[in-house]
Protein backbone atom coordinates (compact mmCIF):
# COMPACT_ATOMS: atom_id res chain seq x y z
CA UNK A 1 0.00 0.00 0.00
CA UNK A 2 1.31 3.43 -0.92
CA UNK A 3 -0.57 5.70 1.49
CA UNK A 4 1.23 8.88 2.59
CA UNK A 5 -0.90 9.12 5.73
CA UNK A 6 -0.17 5.56 6.86
CA UNK A 7 3.57 6.18 6.87
CA UNK A 8 4.07 9.74 8.06
CA UNK A 9 7.20 11.18 6.59
CA UNK A 10 8.49 14.50 7.91
CA UNK A 11 5.06 15.35 9.35
CA UNK A 12 5.08 18.34 11.66
CA UNK A 13 3.27 16.54 14.50
CA UNK A 14 1.63 18.92 16.96
CA UNK A 15 -0.18 16.37 19.15
CA UNK A 16 -0.92 12.65 19.10
CA UNK A 17 -2.28 9.75 21.08
CA UNK A 18 -2.63 6.03 20.38
CA UNK A 19 -5.43 6.55 17.82
CA UNK A 20 -4.75 9.75 15.91
CA UNK A 21 -2.38 12.64 15.38
CA UNK A 22 -2.64 16.35 14.67
CA UNK A 23 -0.22 17.62 12.06
CA UNK A 24 0.55 21.09 10.81
CA UNK A 25 -0.09 21.65 7.11
CA UNK A 26 2.81 23.58 5.55
CA UNK A 27 0.81 26.35 3.87
CA UNK A 28 2.20 29.86 4.48
CA UNK A 29 -1.12 31.44 3.50
CA UNK A 30 -2.88 29.44 6.26
CA UNK A 31 -0.41 29.17 9.17
CA UNK A 32 -2.85 27.51 11.58
CA UNK A 33 -4.01 24.86 9.10
CA UNK A 34 -3.98 21.44 10.78
CA UNK A 35 -4.95 17.92 9.82
CA UNK A 36 -6.29 15.36 12.28
CA UNK A 37 -5.23 11.96 10.92
CA UNK A 38 -6.52 8.60 12.11
CA UNK A 39 -3.53 6.26 12.52
CA UNK A 40 -5.13 3.11 11.11
CA UNK A 41 -5.84 2.97 7.39
CA UNK A 42 -9.59 3.40 7.02
CA UNK A 43 -11.38 5.52 4.44
CA UNK A 44 -14.66 6.55 6.05
CA UNK A 45 -16.02 7.58 9.44
CA UNK A 46 -18.41 4.63 9.32
CA UNK A 47 -15.39 2.29 9.11
CA UNK A 48 -14.73 3.20 12.75
CA UNK A 49 -16.42 1.76 15.81
CA UNK A 50 -18.77 4.29 17.44
CA UNK A 51 -16.35 4.97 20.33
CA UNK A 52 -13.54 5.62 17.84
CA UNK A 53 -15.75 8.04 15.86
CA UNK A 54 -16.47 9.90 19.08
CA UNK A 55 -12.78 10.00 19.94
CA UNK A 56 -11.80 11.35 16.51
CA UNK A 57 -14.48 14.02 16.46
CA UNK A 58 -13.60 15.04 20.02
CA UNK A 59 -10.01 15.60 18.90
CA UNK A 60 -11.20 17.55 15.84
CA UNK A 61 -13.35 19.77 18.09
CA UNK A 62 -10.44 20.27 20.52
CA UNK A 63 -8.21 21.39 17.63
CA UNK A 64 -10.94 23.76 16.43
CA UNK A 65 -11.39 25.19 19.93
CA UNK A 66 -7.62 25.59 20.43
CA UNK A 67 -7.21 27.39 17.09
CA UNK A 68 -10.17 29.66 17.86
CA UNK A 69 -8.67 30.51 21.24
CA UNK A 70 -5.15 31.14 19.96
CA UNK A 71 -5.72 32.66 16.51
CA UNK A 72 -9.11 34.39 16.85
CA UNK A 73 -10.23 33.53 13.29
CA UNK A 74 -13.48 34.80 11.80
CA UNK A 75 -14.41 31.21 10.89
CA UNK A 76 -13.07 27.67 11.12
CA UNK A 77 -13.47 25.38 8.12
CA UNK A 78 -13.74 21.64 8.78
CA UNK A 79 -13.44 19.23 5.88
CA UNK A 80 -13.06 15.51 5.40
CA UNK A 81 -12.70 14.59 1.74
CA UNK A 82 -10.28 11.74 1.19
CA UNK A 83 -10.70 11.90 -2.59
CA UNK A 84 -6.97 12.21 -3.26
CA UNK A 85 -5.83 10.18 -0.24
CA UNK A 86 -8.54 7.73 0.91
CA UNK A 87 -7.28 7.64 4.50
CA UNK A 88 -9.51 9.14 7.18
CA UNK A 89 -8.39 12.66 8.07
CA UNK A 90 -9.99 16.00 8.87
CA UNK A 91 -8.78 19.43 7.78
CA UNK A 92 -9.14 22.14 10.44
CA UNK A 93 -8.52 25.54 8.87
CA UNK A 94 -8.70 28.90 10.63
CA UNK A 95 -10.14 31.49 8.25
CA UNK A 96 -10.07 35.27 8.28
CA UNK A 97 -12.09 37.57 6.06
CA UNK A 98 -8.84 39.02 4.71
CA UNK A 99 -7.18 35.68 3.88
CA UNK A 100 -6.27 34.96 0.23
CA UNK A 101 -9.39 32.93 -0.62
CA UNK A 102 -12.18 34.21 1.66
CA UNK A 103 -15.13 33.66 1.19
CA UNK A 104 -14.11 30.80 -1.14
CA UNK A 105 -12.64 27.58 0.20
CA UNK A 106 -8.86 27.49 0.54
CA UNK A 107 -8.85 25.40 -2.65
CA UNK A 108 -10.96 27.95 -4.56
CA UNK A 109 -9.95 30.96 -6.62
CA UNK A 110 -7.64 33.47 -4.94
CA UNK A 111 -9.46 36.68 -4.03
CA UNK A 112 -6.61 38.87 -2.74
CA UNK A 113 -3.01 38.84 -1.53
CA UNK A 114 -4.15 38.18 2.03
CA UNK A 115 -2.89 39.33 5.39
CA UNK A 116 0.18 37.72 6.92
CA UNK A 117 -0.46 35.82 10.15
CA UNK A 118 1.67 33.74 12.47
CA UNK A 119 0.61 30.35 13.78
CA UNK A 120 0.95 29.50 17.43
CA UNK A 121 4.01 27.49 18.37
CA UNK A 122 3.41 23.72 18.31
CA UNK A 123 3.89 23.38 22.06
CA UNK A 124 1.37 26.17 22.74
CA UNK A 125 -1.14 24.60 20.34
CA UNK A 126 -0.59 21.12 21.85
CA UNK A 127 -1.16 22.50 25.33
CA UNK A 128 -4.39 24.20 24.23
CA UNK A 129 -5.58 20.96 22.58
CA UNK A 130 -4.84 19.06 25.83
CA UNK A 131 -6.77 21.67 27.83
CA UNK A 132 -9.82 21.39 25.60
CA UNK A 133 -9.70 17.59 25.70
CA UNK A 134 -9.45 17.68 29.50
CA UNK A 135 -12.40 20.09 29.71
CA UNK A 136 -14.43 17.78 27.46
CA UNK A 137 -13.60 14.75 29.65
CA UNK A 138 -14.53 16.68 32.79
CA UNK A 139 -17.82 17.81 31.25
CA UNK A 140 -18.68 14.21 30.33
CA UNK A 141 -18.06 12.93 33.84
CA UNK A 142 -20.26 15.68 35.30
CA UNK A 143 -23.28 14.99 33.09
CA UNK A 144 -26.31 13.65 34.96
CA UNK A 145 -27.09 10.04 34.19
Amino acid sequence: MDCPLCCPNNDDIVWQDALCRVIRVPDPAYPGFCRVVWHAHVAEMTDLAPADRTHLLTVVMAVEAALRQLMKPDKINLASFGNMVPHLHWHVIPRHTDDPHFPESVWGPIQRTGAVRVAPDNSVLASAIDSHLAAHATALTQQPR
